[in-house]
């Protein structure tokens, strides 16, 4: 009478292959909705290139920032934590993880920051660089506790959440840019060149509404 092979198959592990590429998945999505809102993509106007460097607060050129907006930046970073945590090698320390994911949400965040910056599509704010690495490292901290309560179930268990979350959020993502709402692109345009506040965004025959700093 043949055997069960060892191991059900329910309780296999995700692939790192399928693991890489929910990342790259994340990264893309992440990039569409930091920078462009989950909006068509374009490239604004030139007054829209500002820097903030005042954390948390306002400066000349930008408003303090929004507790929404922060709380939605810090969620969008929780699953680069969970994933780099997911990638690692399991010979690697806890320092050497939390530090390995600090400064890749730091440079992911970066990147994004300078993106924004070069496409004229929003504000250059070093809070969104704080608190998107302090999401990462959150995301890590989650994964971290999952493990602990899942103990032999963790490695299947939370693989396959990280792939069917990145999934989700796939299918979201396309769904909202084939949505009537999103079918053309938003023209910006300021009254006052170089200036942010005389800029608007027009969603709409002869409806504008501010950009909000």
């Amino acid at each position: 009478m043949p055997t069960r092979a060892a191991g059900r198959p329910g309780r296999r592990s995700v692939s790192r292959n399928a693991l890489v590429a929910s990342l790259g998945v994340y990264l893309l999505v992440l990039t569409w909705a930091v920078l462009w809102k989950f909006e068509v993509p374009y490239i604004g106007a030139g007054g829209l290139r500002v820097i903030k460097l005042v954390p948390f607060g306002a400066d000349n050129d930008a408003t303090a920032s929004f507790p929404l907006e922060i709380l939605a930046n810090l969620v969008l970073f929780l699953p680069l934590g969970w994933h780099l945590g997911l990638l690692a090698p399991q010979r690697w320390s806890k320092p050497r993880a939390l530090w390995v994911a600090a400064g890749a949400s730091a440079a992911v965040s970066l990147l994004l920051e300078t993106a924004q910056f070069v496409l004229a599509v929003g504000v250059s704010d070093v809070t969104d660089v704080l608190v998107n690495t302090a999401g990462g490292l959150a995301g890590l901290g989650i994964l971290g506790l999952a493990r602990r309560a899942l103990g032999g179930r963790a490695a299947p268990v939370l693989g396959r959440s990280c792939v069917a979350g990145t999934a989700l959020a796939l299918v979201l993502a396309v769904a909202v840019l084939v949505s009537p709402l999103h079918l053309r692109q938003r023209d910006v345009s300021c009254a006052v060149p170089g200036d942010p506040a005389s800029c608007v965004v027009t969603s709409a025959p002869a409806v504008q509404t501010p950009i909000r700093r």
